[in-house]
């Protein structure tokens, strides 16, 4: 089952710092989803991999806010914070380790999955490592309540592993309703001992962002390769929100092995190996109709 991203967008304007000018929020810019199918697999669409940091003045304020969206990658994020705070590229991956960052012991020091989407005010004290912790500290309020943590264990999984299903569902699904059925298919193929066969960890695994995925990118050494290796991904691929941590410990009740989104607003789920061909097979028609059509200027 492939899942893809569309292609990298470009990154905006740096945000700087001026002490004087007044103080507006900054937010991460989101693009919508699209579908991809190869031969026999399924291809969904996800939130595209490098965000667009923009503020109500082009730049010229401080942001008072720092808006983080559902499913980017903490490398994204680290860059997010970056720009917000108008530090050197790079520095907020350096302060990981004096962040002393509060994760599961599963994660072993990554935080790819606990930087949790959601707003984080910016003051003249804010540091990344401050930022880091916030989000943190959020996403453990978040997964490790009763209700998840009853959610995960209902399913057989502990809390770690659910978060790395919805970080799936996240990337896979682009409506509430497609996430518990996304994840209702990564259920079934994990206890049919089918491999997940997902785009979105192989692009994670090549740090990139891609409506094409080769038969030679699916032979790629990485446990992240979710064509040759079974299971799930050893960490998270993204830092999910909470309709998708609802969704992976609530799936829908469905026997789906298999989907693929035809059109926007349009994704079919299905058991049957035959019907899920004539979906792809309608699908190839429908993006090749899109390709013919002329581009506006």
């Amino acid at each position: 089952m492939h899942i893809n991203t569309p292609p990298r967008s470009a990154r905006g304007a740096r945000s700087t710092r001026n002490t004087r000018g007044p103080r507006r929020a900054i937010r991460l810019t989101r693009r919508g989803r699209i579908a991809l199918i190869a031969t026999g697999a399924v291809v969904a669409g996800a939130a595209v991999a490098v965000p667009l940091l923009t503020s109500d003045d082009e730049g010229t304020s401080r942001p008072t806010s720092l808006v983080i969206p559902e499913g980017r990658r903490s490398a994204q994020v680290y860059e997010a914070v970056d720009e917000a705070l108008a530090l050197p590229a790079g520095t907020t991956k350096k302060s990981l380790a004096k962040a002393h960052l509060k994760l599961p012991n599963d994660a072993e020091g990554n935080p790819e999955g606990y930087l949790y989407p959601a707003t984080y005010p910016l003051g003249d004290q804010s540091t990344p490592e401050k930022l880091l912790t916030a989000m943190v500290d959020t996403a453990n309020k978040k997964f490790t309540g009763a209700p998840v943590a009853a959610g995960a264990q209902r399913n057989a999984l502990n809390v770690y592993q659910a978060v790395t299903i919805a970080s799936i569902v996240q990337a896979e699904a682009a409506t509430k309703e497609d996430m518990g059925k996304v994840a209702r298919v990564v259920f079934n193929r994990l206890e049919r001992g089918m491999p997940l066969q997902m785009d979105s960890t192989i692009n994670y695994a090549l740090d990139r962002s891609t409506l094409t995925t080769t038969t030679k990118d699916t032979k790629i050494d990485s446990p992240y390769n979710s064509y040759q290796r079974m299971g799930l991904p050893p960490t998270p691929i993204a830092n999910p929100g909470e309709e998708a941590m609802q969704a992976a410990i609530n799936p829908t009740p469905g026997d789906w092995l298999y989907f693929v989104t035809v059109k926007p607003g349009d994704t079919r789920f299905t058991a049957d190996y035959a019907e899920h061909q004539r979906n792809v097979a309608e699908f190839g028609r429908t993006r090749e109709s899109a390709s013919k059509e002329p581009q506006s200027k």
